[in-house]
């Protein structure tokens, strides 16, 4: 039976680039694509990173009976959704295993659509001093930086990533990311070891 391996983390904890990482070392992970009213960022990819989509879009999948979560975030630039959908994404009867990425919110309803047994979480943490930093270098690259966006993600991560939330979720390995390929040789055989 597949399983589901769910990337996490706090806001530029580096959870991207392991995702990345990880499908490049082990190619037989298919990717789920989450979908996104939001607008993408210099250096992604439609159908690659996200599936860029208008609200229009998402209406369509809830009212399909297809939508397996929702989050709704009000930016500085406006409400972004951000949604799993059921569209043939991960047949779990199979053999094989799929690799995806959001919140903890998302993966605590994915874990209800798909089951307890079929999701394995991969929560990244990173010193908080320096996640900020990252953040802020990140969102530097931009064509025009919402440096406010940095700093109401960086909050909000405090409250949906508490330790009472990451407890709830039966969160109790996490995978420090202080040295990358440290961090990926440890992922790494443990995905190994429930593919």
């Amino acid at each position: 039976m597949g399983k589901i391996f769910y990337v996490m983390g706090k806001s530029a904890s580096g959870k991207d680039t392991i995702f990345r990482a990880l499908l490049e070392r082990l190619p037989s992970l298919r990717r789920i694509v989450s979908y996104t009213t939001r607008p993408a960022r210099i250096g992604e990819t439609d159908g690659v990173d996200y599936r860029f989509v208008d609200d229009r879009t998402i209406r369509k999948f809830e009212e399909e009976g297809r939508l397996i979560e929702k989050r709704i975030y009000q930016t500085s630039a406006g409400p972004w959704t951000y949604a799993t959908v059921d569209d043939g994404c991960a047949d779990l009867s199979g053999p094989g295993s799929w690799l995806a990425i959001g919140t903890l919110e998302s993966y605590e309803r994915v874990r209800g659509y798909f089951g307890a047994e079929s999701l394995i979480p991969i929560y990244i943490e990173v010193e908080d001093g320096e996640r900020l930093l990252r953040a802020i270098r990140r969102e530097q690259q931009q064509e025009k930086p919402h440096y406010d966006e940095v700093c109401r993600r960086y909050l909000a991560d405090e409250a949906d990533f508490s330790e009472e939330n990451l407890a709830r979720a039966g969160i109790q390995k996490r995978y420090r990311n202080e040295d990358l390929e440290g961090c990926l040789a440890e992922i790494t055989e443990d995905v190994l070891r429930y593919a």
